[in-house]
């Protein structure tokens, strides 16, 4: 944590969300069943790998996606020194959100390509990110921020975390019409974080 001594509540709070992002993340993998092969050799073990590669590609969309939640959960944290006025709802509801990322995952996998398990899975995203926006908005907030840290240091994380709200929303939107190109919409982060960047130079 930055700025001196953080109080221990903070700690908690940190160690708890911390431990919930590793369990969800490692929960994950529990959605892709390993086959059981008929038939020995290398023909039929490849074409049942080859079925499961949708549940391959759910796992890594959100191992990348609740990897990029618990970064800016950190680095929003590494700001703070003490409690703020709701950060612990807020951060339960973040978390709880968080937690349900497999069964998600597991749906909109086992459903590939579909468009209502994508728009469940991208609406999902975006109600995450808008949660994640807000608890990154508060830790780095005056009631939290430790201080020496900089208004301008500390602006950088919620930035980020609109950036990713825009890349789910644009994912949801691409969902409706081509749902197997949805994840292509978070690959627009960077550009939105880009013009957040040129509004928040000309303001």
């Amino acid at each position: 944590m930055a700025g001196g001594k953080t109080d221990h509540p903070l700690e908690r709070l940190v160690f708890f969300s911390d431990a919930v992002f590793a369990i969800a993340i490692t929960l994950l993998v529990i959605e892709i069943h390993p086959p059981h092969l008929e038939q020995d050799g290398a023909r039929p073990t490849l074409e049942a790998l080859a079925r499961l590669i949708p549940s391959f590609i759910g796992f890594v969309i959100s191992f990348a996606v609740i990897g990029a939640f618990w970064s800016g959960h950190h680095r929003a944290f590494s700001l703070a020194a003490r409690l703020g006025p709701g950060i612990l709802v807020w951060n339960l509801l973040l978390l709880g959100t968080i937690a349900f990322m497999p069964f998600v995952t597991g749906f909109m996998s086992g459903n590939y390509g579909k468009v209502g398990p994508a728009v469940f899975y991208w609406s999902w995203l975006v109600l995450t990110a808008l949660l994640n926006l807000r608890v990154n908005r508060i830790a780095t907030g005056p009631a939290m921020r430790a201080d020496g840290v900089s208004e301008t240091e500390a602006a950088t994380v919620p930035r980020r975390s609109l950036a990713v709200l825009f890349g789910a929303i644009t994912a949801l939107a691409l969902s409706f019409f081509v749902p197997l190109y949805a994840p292509v919409g978070m690959a627009t982060i960077p550009l939105w974080l880009l013009l957040f960047r040129l509004r928040g130079s000309a303001a």
